[in-house]
């Protein structure tokens, strides 16, 4: 089973959701506003993919929060992701114990087509 993990107002979201309609592939949508990832998925994700790729600097949560000032390590990127779902890149997509992070319509192509 392939899960999009997201929220439904961001465009990258809505682009891997319009391509993986579009080639008729069954997913699962798991949005970020009513749900968090638990620590230990989100501990499982940085192992399949870095957490400099996983954590989205440049999104408004990111600047709402001032997180810039922190100058913030792996450790403490990880503890924030734990807490506030929103400064995940998104979307991520998790299928066969692997990990796609972001939006790039010709790597889905390459691995879903």
């Amino acid at each position: 089973m392939i899960i999009v993990y997201g929220i439904k107002t961001c465009g990258s979201v809505r682009n891997a959701l319009k391509f993986f309609k579009d080639h008729n592939i069954e997913v699962e949508f798991f949005d970020f506003k009513q749900k968090s990832p638990t620590p230990e998925q989100i501990k499982d994700w940085t192992k399949k993919s870095d957490i400099n790729v996983l954590f989205n600097n440049k999104g408004t949560k990111y600047k709402t929060l001032n997180l810039k000032e922190l100058n913030l390590d792996e450790n403490g990127k990880y503890e924030w992701l734990c807490k506030e779902p929103l400064l995940f890149k998104r979307p991520v997509i998790e299928f066969d114990d692997k990990l796609i992070v972001a939006w790039n319509e010709e790597e889905y192509k390459k691995v879903f087509l």
